[in-house]
């Protein structure tokens, strides 16, 4: 028997996760591929999965230690022939876009993940077989109306394709445009300017104190959600679209059976449709973790719930750190309500380099009345008075809180193990997720996956990146055109952003990895304090950050890796930055490129021209 470490393999564009979870113990006797530790984003949790069979001798991560690639889980026993690989890699392929002259470093931390079968022990189940009649026969169908699964159907109708798209709700959109993305913004929105307006008093132009119509503020998110979906609605009738409402499941390769829906929910009509399909892509997203030891109460909510917006809370809790919970509080917060948050982790926000963070947490002070670091969630209780919750620091430290409303915003589950997959004969892990190839092709080949459930991150601009590939994959294939069939998922970094306000956006390498994995980077940051458009705007609290690498090994190239922004409209610049990544922009390319003035994106430029040395707009840099 030979003693192994088993490591972190690749966990793609994601650094410095906490250990949320330890699913085993010394003695235990594991399988390969069998999951160790639950390990957690700023955007959803994943588990990482032993690389061989055999004995725990020894844990060397405990709760709340933060992980990367090739950090040390445990030591196992196993047979010599496993102790050949101690880790397994969960992406599958890279960019496709590295080649021999090229600096490895310019995409370190930064490739997105594509999970590949290691991801928490697939199985691949022998296939059903569906003898029976079909009600609907397509090109394509599509299991899912999100953001990726309505772009893969209207890519493929596009390309002159019969498409056919499953979704269980009464509208197209999914969790994005629904529940999800596009009505926190529109209550953010209103949160903003609720904000904005209450710091006018400094510069002489004075408010009475907000008058709030819950109702009507209910009725302009849903006005908005109305507006978006009636128009996929539109563009999906334009596109001779087939929609078919219910829930569907495989019953073999070719086949999807759908129990039907109806209602403004999700209820079932009792009929059943079953449609025959030559390829499919499976785009049936993920929902909400909920804790187990939670009660059944409505005054405990995810993000579903807490975007149903029913009343305004005086006291509220956030259970997670993490931006879709922060994203909530703030809205929550500008109405009236007092905040608590809880975060197992030793800090808000990760993912993001703390100097960013730290600006957000400096101005969001005081909408919170405690911020609960290095401390579990550890039992909840329904009372008359309001939801008695009991928390556990790390160091053994207990205590307890009762509030109004609870959120729930520890991450998210992928939908893999909902469908009937294995019908089909798709691997699915033991989390849910599907392994995909670059093409977002399953083990099966005429069947595709994208979306939250193909991994990490959970974001709806990767989803639809994902949704074209698939639909030219499968357009090319059919219609013999090489071009189209070769198309693969390749973008090289995936920006995240948090809409709080201010906002924190943040693209490719992080100062934190950087360190973390010994890159040489320079960094040229732009204080907004020097920015005319902020100081203008009264929101001169940000920066913007750029970093290249001055590594050795780039032989001079100097090619930016990494950016992030603090400040309002990050999110809107950051694009800016992906692009400089995805083309191989360095300093001066950057530096030179004219922004106009005066904007707060011209401080793009300003960071790279502080990182060249050639900034006049900041004091002379030391030499």
């Amino acid at each position: 028997m030979a003693l192994i470490e088993v490591q972190v393999p690749d966990i793609g564009d994601f650094k410095d996760v906490g250990v949320i979870e330890i699913l085993v113990k010394p003695g235990d006797t594991v399988k390969a591929e069998q999951s160790l530790i639950t390990v957690e984003s700023d955007k959803a949790s994943m588990e990482i999965p032993s690389s061989a069979a055999g004995v725990v001798k020894e844990l060397r991560v405990a709760l709340g230690d933060k992980v990367n690639q090739g950090s040390v889980i445990l030591t196992l026993e196993a047979a010599g022939a496993a102790a050949a690989s101690s880790s397994l890699p969960l992406a599958g392929g890279g960019s496709g876009r590295e080649s021999s002259n090229e600096a490895p470093v310019a995409l370190a931390g930064s490739t997105p993940p594509q999970p590949s079968p290691a991801r928490g022990g697939s199985e691949t189940a022998p296939a059903s077989t569906y003898s029976g009649p079909a009600d609907v026969e397509c090109d394509v169908l599509v299991l899912g109306a999100g953001p990726g699964g309505y772009s893969a159907a209207f890519r493929a109708a596009d390309l002159g394709l019969k498409v056919v798209i499953v979704e269980r709700y009464a509208t197209l959109g999914g969790v994005c445009l629904n529940v999800g993305c596009i009505p926190s913004k529109a209550l953010l929105h209103v949160a903003a300017v609720m904000d904005e307006v209450s710091h006018l008093g400094d510069l002489g132009v004075s408010f009475g104190a907000p008058q709030v119509d819950i109702d009507k503020l209910r009725g302009h998110k849903e006005k908005v959600i109305g507006k978006l979906t009636g128009g996929l609605a539109a563009m999906a009738k334009m596109r001779k679209v087939t929609t078919v409402r219910g829930y569907g499941a495989f019953l073999d390769p070719y086949h999807v059976q759908v129990e039907e829906t109806t209602g403004t929910g999700q209820d079932k009509t009792g009929t059943t449709k079953v449609v025959k399909f030559r390829n499919a892509i499976i785009a049936a997203g993920s929902q909400a973790v909920r804790l187990p030891f939670f009660p059944d109460d409505e005054r405990i909510v995810e993000s579903t719930g807490a975007l149903a917006l029913k009343s305004v809370p005086k006291k509220m809790l956030i259970v997670g750190g993490g931006i879709i919970g922060l994203e909530m509080g703030t809205v929550y917060s500008t109405l009236g309500a007092r905040l608590d948050v809880v975060e197992m982790l030793d800090g808000l926000m990760q993912g993001a380099d703390r100097d960013l963070v730290k600006v957000w947490q400096k101005m969001n002070a005081h909408r919170f009345d405690n911020i609960l670091l290095k401390t579990k969630t550890v039992g909840a209780e329904a009372t008359p008075d309001g939801i008695k919750v009991q928390f556990e620091g790390l160091d053994g430290t207990k205590s307890e809180g009762v509030y109004d409303l609870v959120l729930q915003a520890v991450g998210r589950t992928p939908n893999g193990k909902k469908i009937a997959a294995d019908k089909a004969g798709v691997a699915v892990t033991d989390r849910g997720f599907i392994p995909v190839d670059v093409q977002m092709r399953t083990n099966v080949p005429n069947i595709f996956a994208i979306g939250d459930l193909v991994g990490q991150p959970m974001l709806a601009h990767k989803a639809v990146h994902e949704a074209h590939v698939a639909a030219e994959v499968i357009a090319g294939e059919i219609k013999g055109d090489a071009a189209l069939a070769k198309a693969q998922f390749d973008a090289r970094v995936i920006p995240s952003v948090a809409y709080t306000d201010p906002e924190v956006a943040w693209v490719g390498l992080t100062e934190d990895q950087a360190k973390a994995q010994g890159i040489k980077v320079k960094k040229g940051l732009f204080p907004w304090t020097a920015s005319g458009r902020a100081i203008a705007n009264g929101r001169d609290e940000g920066f913007t950050k750029l970093l290249f690498d001055d590594s050795p090994e780039a032989h001079g190239h100097g090619r930016i890796l990494g950016g992030g922004i603090v400040g309002t409209h990050a999110g809107d610049m950051i694009g800016e930055i992906a692009l400089a990544i995805e083309m191989g922009a360095d300093a001066v390319d950057i530096g030179k490129t004219i922004h106009p003035h005066p904007t707060l994106g011209e401080s793009i430029g300003m960071a790279a021209e502080v990182a060249h040395g050639s900034c006049t707009d900041l004091p002379p840099q030391k030499r």
